[in-house]
């Protein structure tokens, strides 16, 4: 049931601009990769990875440090993905005794091990049930309650009765990513679903999906009258992206970043990720998921990313970084990843 509490949202860092959050991102928006970026240019939210409920869930500890041990000094969204109402509703009261900006429900997550459970994404093929986990979940927070879903399934026929679920539940904040879950990451973004979106919610709606720079940023958020977006992939390769969001929607300039500040980056993000007890391959290979991302930006030809992606040790890594972005005369890192090259491709 809709309540007449008055629940404000964070404010943004430069007051008036749109909302800019980092999208939630499985072994990815770790504690270490948050404080990596808040560095270099934070986001005005953060979102945890998700939190699996079930009927023997405990909060994973790990997540739970990006939201203890965090020292950004940005709003944490905690977020959860499940389908059992109850244990949904006791894993809200565990994660409302830390400080939490909000709880967040993952409506969204697209692989076939979450769906096939009806949760995440699954979640989409029933609004009955999604209208009682709502609910039940608005009921026991009494602050912010938001939600990060898909368009739909396989298809949209149920988009705008979820939505009037939305307005009916009190949401506060919805985020959209713009493709049906069967869609994965491979099509491309309807971008006219998120404006329905921010046509029919009462509440603030982010745009998710491709929001590859600052200045597309600035033509979703025209096109789709969003108060905000939300970026995932794109603010691996390129973490500067909310800074310059922010700098755009000011003075309408974007510093260009050269690429020793890239090797800057990959360096301190190695360095955070590192783990004492793994060997050295191991630590090299963790970073090639983000590498993959990284290098649609460095060179149009993707000769980093092949080479990346075979490297064996933190030596040979390092020789590679210098190579590409140490060695010769300032060069600069791409605006937006170079056309042909995929970071993923087994995924997209």
């Amino acid at each position: 049931m809709q309540t007449d509490l008055k629940r404000a949202l964070p404010e943004t860092i430069v007051s008036g601009q749109p909302i800019t959050a980092l999208a939630p991102m499985q072994d990815v928006t770790t504690l270490p990769f948050m404080s990596v970026i808040s560095e270099i240019g934070s986001p005005d939210y953060f979102f945890t990875e998700y939190f699996r409920v079930h009927l023997q869930s405990n909060l994973e500890k790990h997540i739970l440090e990006s939201i203890t041990r965090n020292r950004t000094g940005r709003p944490v969204f905690a977020q959860m993905i499940g389908e059992h109402i109850e244990h949904l509703k006791r894993a809200t009261k565990d994660l409302l005794k830390h400080n939490v900006a909000g709880i967040d429900l993952n409506m969204g997550c697209p692989a076939p091990t979450v769906y096939k459970k009806k949760c995440g994404g699954g979640l989409l093929k029933e609004p009955e049930k999604v209208d009682r986990i709502l609910g039940s979940l608005r009921d026991v927070i009494p602050g912010l309650f938001t939600v990060k879903m898909r368009i739909g399934f396989e298809d949209t026929q149920n988009f705008e009765a979820i939505l009037n679920l939305v307005n009916k539940h009190g949401i506060d904040l919805l985020s959209v990513h713009g493709r049906t879950v069967k869609e994965k990451y491979k099509s491309q973004v309807h971008y006219d679903s998120i404006k329905t979106a921010v046509e029919i919610c009462d509440c603030p709606v982010l745009a998710n999906g491709d929001v590859s720079s600052a200045l597309k940023s600035r033509e979703i958020l025209n096109y789709t009258g969003a108060a905000g977006i939300m970026i995932g992939r794109h603010a691996i390769r390129n973490p500067w992206i909310f800074s310059q969001i922010r700098e755009y929607e000011s003075t309408g300039r974007i510093r260009r970043i050269p690429l020793q500040e890239v090797f800057l980056y990959v360096q301190t993000l190695y360095d955070a990720l590192k783990k004492p007890w793994i060997t050295d391959k191991a630590q090299v290979n963790k970073m090639k998921k983000f590498l993959n991302f990284i290098g649609q930006g460095v060179d149009p030809d993707g000769q980093f990313i092949h080479l990346a992606r075979r490297v064996q040790s933190e030596r040979e890594l390092f020789e590679i970084l210098d190579r590409f972005m140490l060695s010769g005369s300032e060069r600069y890192f791409a605006d937006e990843p170079y056309e042909g090259l995929v970071a993923r491709p087994n995924c997209e």
